[in-house]
């Protein structure tokens, strides 16, 4: 079998690090690229960037499955022009990949189907989203860019004046671009942030196990966000009892909500939670393998990735049972210096290229590319360092002692993935 990722950071390598496990798959083709084929069996990088470039891609190659991490190209459609020309491919289509593309559609879904969430307004104008601030007395509040941002576009303001600022940002300077053409103005929720990825094949949802992200640039949460410095799974606040109450209150009728929507496909959603005193709400749907979650959760897995693929295309999920390792999981992700604003490029990177993976440790590649045989910087999330142990205590020891082993000017990475030890 012949596989194309679409994407090209850590959480592609690990696709297709799990993916390679089976003995079926005889390539695996990555594009636009990452650097990971270096470490990776009958892997190759292929540089495409258009939808119709994929397609073409995948009919001269023989690609028999597609798996899209690209969230830009599913918004975009590519679901729905890879089946026009018979080819299979894991993810959702237009209509389902909105739920991730407009926050003012997917918060409209939950309001609509009973899903418990933050209450919130949507505005497309900016003089009329600041009015509405101007009357609004609970602070800090949130107020989000509707379309996709890169994980970027959330803004938690503390006061009034941060809050118009933000308005501002996303609204009339465009921050974010297109993306802040509408604002979501939302209650602010305290708690503990939760992400369950989740296969799909929309008869059932399958949850995966558990996992917790660090946003922020800072440590103990603190500086812009980022599209991740680290995750652990599973999440040690997710007791059975919360557990079942996210399957009550957001993914029985998310389910409902799209059979309803007529939403068909086989594919991921990933359920951003908060827990808080009132219970569990749901943030936030990205309808693909989160990344950095990607990276901590698929290395617990015990199942073949590509027979839950199949599954899900073949909607039997609900005959698969997903077993876990009895082990806990700690990403630590190695960041270039200034990132998530300006970061430089091209520094060399060792310990890499020539580790040698085991049972606990792993390291996938998100910003790094090779060049006469040297691995470089080329991204503001350079790579991830993944350990399993016992405990969560262990996990974060061996992550933060196989990041002593690497090395790159400038390396910045969050010294407290997990909480503080």
């Amino acid at each position: 079998m012949k596989i194309l990722i679409v994407g090209a950071g850590g959480r592609e390598h690990a696709i297709a690090w799990k993916l390679s496990q089976n003995e079926k798959v005889e390539k695996i083709f990555i594009a636009p690229g990452n650097a990971c084929v270096e470490m990776l069996p009958n892997a190759e990088s292929v540089n495409l960037g258009s939808i119709d470039e994929y397609i073409s891609f995948a009919k001269d190659n023989n690609v028999e499955l597609t798996v899209v991490g690209s969230e830009e190209l599913l918004v975009q459609g590519i679901v729905d022009e890879f089946h026009k020309n018979g080819l299979k491919i894991f993810g959702p289509d237009k209509k389902a990949a909105i739920l991730e593309g407009s926050k003012a559609y997917s918060k409209d879904f939950m309001k609509k189907y009973g899903i418990k969430t933050a209450v919130y307004e949507i505005f497309d104008n900016s003089e009329k989203a600041k009015e509405f601030l101007n009357n609004w007395k609970d602070f800090p509040v949130v107020i989000k860019a509707s379309g996709l941002a890169a994980g970027k576009g959330v803004i938690i303001a503390q006061n009034l004046d941060e809050a118009i600022k933000a308005v501002e940002d996303i609204m009339v300077d465009e921050k974010f671009g297109n993306a802040g053409n509408q604002v979501v103005i939302e209650e602010f929720l305290d708690g503990v942030e939760v992400s369950i990825l989740s296969f799909t094949d929309s008869k059932v949802i399958v949850p995966l196990l558990s996992a917790k992200d660090h946003k922020k640039i800072g440590e103990d949460e603190t500086g812009l966000n980022t599209g991740g410095m680290g995750v652990i799974s599973p999440n040690p606040f997710v007791t059975d009892e919360i557990f079942e109450k996210f399957k009550l209150d957001i993914m029985e009728p998310t389910l409902k909500g799209m059979q309803a929507e007529g939403m068909d496909f086989a594919g991921v959603i990933f359920f951003g939670l908060m827990i808080t005193k009132k219970g569990v709400y749901l943030l936030e749907y990205n309808m693909r393998m989160g990344d950095p979650e990607t990276q901590a959760v698929l290395p617990l897995l015990e199942n073949d990735l590509l027979e839950l693929i199949e599954k899900s295309f073949d909607k039997k999920l609900s005959e698969i049972k997903v077993n876990w390792k009895p082990l806990h999981s700690c990403c630590v992700v190695a960041a270039a210096g200034g990132y998530p604003e300006s970061y430089k490029k091209g520094d060399e990177i060792t310990g890499v290229l020539d580790f040698k993976e085991t049972e606990d440790n792993k390291v996938f590649i998100c910003g790094a590319k090779v060049e006469n045989g040297k691995l470089l910087t080329n991204g503001g999330r350079v790579l991830n360092a993944v350990a399993l142990g016992n405990t969560l205590e262990e996990a974060q020891k061996k992550a933060y002692e196989l990041l002593k082993t690497i090395n790159f000017e400038g390396m910045y990475f969050r010294k407290d993935i997990g909480g503080r030890f």
